[in-house]
């Protein structure tokens, strides 16, 4: 399914977003502090946030996916860069040894793990003693008008026109379904504090509608 989307990917994730994806981005980067880090940006996609790293400062990036045509159009868009990696991986089982990494990061892919705490357990572990992960998601939003109006945006707006342009309907029904018994910010604050990570923090976005987590591995 993602690797059918590829074509439209980051048009339809510009206009679901209102525009607002790249400044999340930006945000969620900045906050992992890659200044001179080795970084794994994991489900990396297209490369949005693994060349936000870069354009941070980050020494070195992984890009991980485990799906071939999204890492190959992140490739595309990293030509030009000799800092950036790009690695066939499963977010459940990382090829890679414990510590490695000062800062791992990622984007809209929680919602789309089999098993959320073994996930974040293989960020946890992949993290050097100090070094920080940054999960941007959505999450769900606040009960009020707000919210209701939301909910038809997300719901039935968004997969008839992302279904329309890009011809997978499929697929983005698929996306407010994965949002359904996903865990709240706050729940997901302590599945995160849970793997061993200290300091978690949260920043909720676009009316709370979507979630920043940060926290760091203790010395």
């Amino acid at each position: 399914m993602f690797g059918r989307i590829v074509p439209r990917y980051d048009l339809l994730n510009r206009m679901m977003s209102l525009g607002m994806d790249r400044r999340w981005r930006r945000l969620a980067a900045a906050s992992a502090r890659p200044s001179g880090a080795t970084a794994l940006d994991l489900g990396a996609g297209t490369g949005d946030m693994a060349l936000e790293l870069l354009r941070l400062g980050a020494a070195r990036v992984v890009a991980a996916d485990f799906t071939p045509a999204m890492l190959a159009a992140a490739a595309a868009k990293a030509a030009t860069s000799d800092r950036i990696e790009f690695a066939l991986a499963d977010a459940l089982r990382l090829p890679f040894p414990d510590g490695m990494f000062d800062v791992v990061t990622n984007a809209f892919l929680l919602r789309n793990l089999a098993d959320l705490p073994a996930g974040l357990g293989e960020m946890a572990r992949t993290l050097r003693p100090g070094g920080r992960l940054a999960c941007l998601d959505m999450t769900p939003p606040p009960p009020g008008p707000f919210g209701a109006v939301y909910g038809v945006y997300f719901n039935r707006l968004v997969p008839a026109i992302a279904g329309a342009i890009s011809g997978e309907v499929h697929a983005y029904r698929y996306l407010p379904n994965s949002l359904r018994g996903f865990p709240d910010a706050g729940a997901m604050a302590s599945l995160i504090r849970h793997t061993g990570l200290v300091d978690v923090r949260v920043h909720l976005l676009a009316g709370g509608t979507v979630a920043l987590h940060t926290a760091r591995k203790p010395r």
